[in-house]
């Protein structure tokens, strides 16, 4: 029987209602999925990636230095993970900071002083930077720059466009930063440390002074996106330490810290004057070629002189970690920064009578390098092997963002989620900058035990020949030595390809690391280590073929005879 009039009004007037009712129950579901759905985006992690320069293991407090003074980095190595025994890739600047922002070893990412190349822009790509950024972070980079990217390599723009924030410079930054780069001149501190956290206040506090040199695409950190942050020292490098000066405005740290402390000459150290039987064969290393920028090596009075200036500026990066995460609690961002801290490589201070870097040696290639997150309960030590490559791809896996099949690296994420302990069985080291400045290519293989290093020859025209002839025809010594042209890229790729394809080494080393740590006593011609001695040799065959990769490298031929870097 049909509804009268108005029952008929009455249950229209419901339906509306229920309609209305269901309308707004499915508009407030949605609202709190998005809701949800930010909280959940907001909860990434802020990352803090700190890089330093020609830091050897040994030169912090947590590890092992009893004369340093590193509280606050030891504190925060203390409540993180502190790995003992990461390396490098390629120990020296160029090649380990491209492998750092590629993921990648210099045999697949092509990129060195003497490669004539550049990172491509497809290549690019697939850094660690650009991804970040594409995956929702707000980025920012501070500090030194010695990666080549495109054509023009360091006047190209592209890395500076890559960042919502930079503040940084190509090359050296020198210790007083503002008198050589441009870039730092608005800046009130004077000095490197103190220049750097002065960007570094800028990009994390609206409220903080804003700096004239300073690129931002935005005029304040977004507080609705994580942010990750590269902040990169030229400490302790030699560009820095020799050019300080102690000067009456320099904080006192820079004057006096450690003056009245006695100092030890390092294991193994020999003066240039005392060297009776290289470390290498002379054919291999032309040592009297090496740079003049380490001869302070030679004498131990002038490799104290320096170290002692080594220790005042790392110093001063702790003090500016300290004041880091100082801002860090003020602004309540504590609580979700995951901070990163590691070298781009050692560096010899006289051991074996040797200076510089580049070789596969231990004071080379092991650097500190812990990683801290604010919600493990309690830190540790482990001495899993690991490596500078590894950093993108944690990075990236801490971003919720896809780790490109292109990256070699291994995330490491899981030592601060569930203590991972394991990452690879052979551990992977080479140098290819083998120049007119006497250095061997060579590769090295290593376990937590035992380590085997192989050689080639070494038929590059020597630095003090060359430097005879600039003086003597008149040419600058910038030219002749450190000028690239594209015809070296082809003796670069036969650098990369060779020992792949059958090249013999013409001198071998093998180290019993567990026994001795200052590869002292080469073990290569000993019987009774013959089937370690084999077993590292087919490892070292699998992982050079492992980091050579598949198909042409992603670069561009780059020539520096232009550049006003």
């Amino acid at each position: 029987m049909p509804l009268p009039a108005a029952g008929r009004s009455v249950f229209s007037s419901i339906t509306v209602k229920l309609k209305q009712m269901k309308q707004i129950l499915l508009f407030s579901i949605i609202i709190l999925l998005s809701i949800s759905g930010y909280a959940k985006k907001n909860e990434r992690p802020n990352i803090i990636f700190i890089l330093t320069d020609d830091q050897s293991y040994g030169m912090m407090g947590c590890t092992g230095n009893e004369i340093i003074q590193t509280p606050n980095l030891d504190k925060l190595a203390g409540e993180g993970v502190l790995f003992t025994n990461a390396h490098v890739s390629s120990a020296i600047c160029t090649p380990s900071r491209v492998s750092i922002f590629l993921g990648q070893y210099e045999r697949k990412h092509s990129v060195n002083f003497n490669s004539s190349t550049a990172i491509s822009e497809e290549a690019w790509q697939e850094s660690y930077p650009v991804l970040m950024r594409k995956a929702g972070y707000y980025t920012g980079y501070i500090g030194k720059n010695h990666s080549p990217i495109g054509k023009e390599g360091y006047e190209s723009g592209i890395i500076e466009n890559s960042f919502d924030f930079w503040f940084a410079s190509h090359g050296g930054v020198y210790f007083y930063p503002k008198e050589r780069r441009e870039i730092y001149k608005d800046a009130i501190a004077e000095t490197q440390a103190e220049v750097l956290e002065e960007g570094v206040n800028q990009f994390l506090d609206p409220n903080a002074r804003r700096l004239k040199g300073a690129i931002s695409f935005l005029e304040e950190r977004p507080s609705d996106k994580p942010f990750m942050l590269s902040l990169n020292f030229n400490i302790p490098h030699g560009a820095t330490t020799q050019t300080m000066r102690q000067r009456a405005t320099d904080d006192e740290i820079y004057r006096a810290l450690y003056r009245d402390k006695e100092i030890p000459l390092p294991p193994n150290y020999i003066a240039k004057g005392d060297i009776k039987n290289p470390k290498l064969p002379v054919n291999i290393h032309h040592a009297n070629d090496r740079q003049a920028g380490y001869n302070y090596v030679d004498t131990p009075e002038d490799m104290k002189e320096r170290y002692i200036l080594q220790m005042q500026c790392i110093t001063g990066v702790d003090r500016m970690v300290g004041k880091l995460r100082e801002t860090l609690k003020e602004l309540e961002l504590d609580k979700n920064t995951i901070i990163i801290f590691t070298s781009d490589h050692g560096l010899f201070m006289g051991e074996h009578g040797l200076g510089g870097k580049s070789l596969c040696y231990e004071k080379c290639t092991h650097v500190p390098m812990f990683m801290y997150h604010p919600k493990m309960k309690k830190g540790y030590k482990s001495d899993a092997q690991v490596q500078t490559i590894d950093i993108a791809p944690t990075m990236l896996s801490l971003a919720g963002a896809e780790i490109p099949k292109a990256i070699q690296g291994k995330d490491i994420s899981a030592f601060i989620k569930d203590g991972k302990t394991k990452v690879r069985d052979y551990l992977y080291t080479e140098n290819l900058w083998s120049t007119t400045f006497g250095n061997p290519r060579c590769e090295a293989v290593q376990t937590k035990e035992w380590k085997y290093i192989r050689y080639y020859k070494n038929n590059n025209i020597s630095a003090t020949e060359k430097v005879n002839l600039a003086k003597e025809y008149g040419i600058s010594q910038r030219v002749m030595l450190y000028e690239v042209h594209p015809q070296q890229f082809a003796v670069y790729r036969n650098y990369i390809e060779n020992p792949i394809n059958g090249e013999l080494p013409v001198y071998e080393e093998l180290y019993h690391l567990a026994e001795d740590p200052h590869e002292v006593h080469n073990l290569v011609k000993k019987a009774e280590h013959k089937a370690i001695l084999e077993e590292l040799r087919a490892a070292w065959k699998s992982e050079i073929t492992k980091a050579r990769g598949e198909g042409k490298p992603k670069v561009v031929i780059h020539s520096n005879m232009k550049s006003k870097i």
